[in-house]
């Protein structure tokens, strides 16, 4: 399999795609299995938090995917607190259902390993189906490579082995561990600053600069 390192940015009309993506890679996962212990509903609530979020990335952040579509990754420009999704508690509320304790669970979780220092987050790796490890290494390279041009940190929620050894790769070191419910643990990882490259804020963080400064967490990856 012959997989390009370049990378397209994510637009509005790609949403769908990218909701079936972060779908198909979370749902076999440890992590969605104690999200939503029943399997009936699993995929519908996944999908639902999935848009959810990707809308407030492509509001607040940047996604980016292979030319091919197979693979995308999520961020968010952490230079200031980020609002909420619109109607956030009301949409978990109805999404989840019986099982909205444990994603606002999730959220502090994950909150609470989060730096508090200006940065840009890898919120969702999303490579569903075969081949994985190439098409992963090659959507974070090209995402890394884009982010590195705003000259910050970056930081990134792990949950797999696998998905660790492929951020140690691209610079990544580890932070802590982060126990998150059941057997399910998350692992905070840092890049540091691009050398060389002053802070260049992204048109997102300029654009949407009203925001009130409360705090939330994306889901994680589906890894």
């Amino acid at each position: 399999m012959n997989v390009k390192s370049s990378v397209v940015r994510g637009r509005w009309c790609d949403l769908d795609r990218i909701v079936d993506l972060v779908t198909e890679a979370l749902v076999p996962g440890r992590l969605a299995a104690w999200l939503v212990p029943d399997a009936r509903h699993r995929s519908a609530v996944i999908a639902a938090a999935a848009r959810m979020w990707i809308e407030h990335a492509l509001l607040f952040g940047d996604v980016f995917l292979l030319p091919d579509g197979t693979a995308a990754t999520a961020w968010f420009h952490r230079y200031r607190p980020l609002p909420p999704p619109a109607h956030y508690a009301d949409r978990v509320a109805a999404m989840c259902g019986v099982d909205q304790d444990r994603f606002l669970h999730l959220d502090r979780a994950l909150a609470a390993g989060r730096p508090a220092e200006a940065h840009n987050h890898l919120a969702l790796l999303a490579v569903p189906g075969r081949h994985r490890t190439r098409r992963a290494a090659a959507v974070v390279a090209g995402a890394q490579r884009c982010m590195d041009t705003l000259g910050l940190p970056t930081y990134a929620d792990v949950f797999t082995d696998g998905d660790l050894a492929l951020l140690a790769r691209q610079g990544y070191t580890h932070r802590r561990i982060l126990p998150v419910g059941g057997r399910v643990t998350a692992h905070a990882m840092w890049r540091p600053a691009p050398t060389g490259r002053p802070h260049r804020p992204a048109r997102e963080a300029v654009r949407h600069a009203w925001a009130p400064p409360l705090d939330n967490q994306p889901i994680p990856t589906g890894r």
